[in-house]
C-alpha cells in the first residue's frame, strides 16, 4: 500500500490508511508469523518475518511521529536514508539464504534489496523514490503470488512456478 503513494498512484492523503496497515498487518501480523515459524523450527522464516514485522512497526512509529510532530524530527531525512540503506544490507543477507530456497523467495528478496537501496537514495531524489515505488510494488505483488503458491502447494497439492527448491550456492 505504501508503494501506491511512492509511485504516485495515489496522493499522500492515503497515508493514514497505510499507517494502519503497516502497524497491524505488516508489523504485528508478520512479527507473530515470525514467532510461529521459529516455534516450528524454521529459522529463516522466523527471522525474516519477525525482522520485517519489527521494520513495519518501527516505520509506522517513525512516520507517524515525524508526520504529526515535524518540529521534533529535523534530521529525519538523513536518518531515513541510513535506515533504508541498512535494511538493504540486511535484506541482501536474507537474499543469499534464498539462493537455497526457491525462485519465489529469491524474487521477493532481490527486488526488496533494490527497493530499499532506491528508497535510501529516494530520500534525496524524487526520481529515485519513484523508481523505488515500482520495484516495491513488484516485490509486494511477488510476495502475494508466493503466499498463494505456497498455500496451494500445501493445501491443494498444486505446484505453481517458482516453488520448486533451488540450489544456486
Amino acid at each position: 500500500m505504501l508503494m501506491f503513494i511512492t509511485t504516485e498512484w495515489t496522493d499522500k492523503q492515503f497515508l493514514p490508511t497505510v499507517f494502519c496497515y503497516a502497524m497491524f498487518y505488516g508489523g504485528f501480523g508478520q512479527f507473530v508469523a515470525g514467532a510461529l515459524e521459529l516455534i516450528k523450527g524454521n529459522t529463516f522464516g522466523g527471522t525474516a518475518f519477525a525482522s520485517y514485522g519489527a521494520f513495519w512497526m518501527g516505520w509506522f512509529l517513525l512516520e507517524y511521529l515525524s508526520w504529526t510532530n515535524k518540529a521534533m524530527f529535523p534530521g529525519v531525512q538523513s536518518g531515513k536514508s541510513l535506515w533504508c540503506g541498512l535494511w538493504a544490507v540486511l535484506t541482501f543477507g536474507f537474499f543469499i539464504v534464498t539462493c537455497r530456497k526457491n525462485g519465489c523467495l529469491m524474487t521477493i528478496f532481490s527486488t526488496l534489496v533494490i527497493t530499499f537501496s532506491l528508497l535510501s537514495g529516494g530520500v534525496w531524489s524524487h526520481d529515485c523514490e519513484h523508481a523505488a515505488g515500482y520495484f516495491g510494488f513488484f516485490c509486494g505483488a511477488s510476495a502475494i503470488y508466493a503466499a498463494f503458491a505456497f498455500l496451494y502447494k500445501a493445501e491443494l497439492g498444486i505446484l505453481l512456478p517458482g516453488v520448486r527448491p533451488v540450489h544456486f550456492i
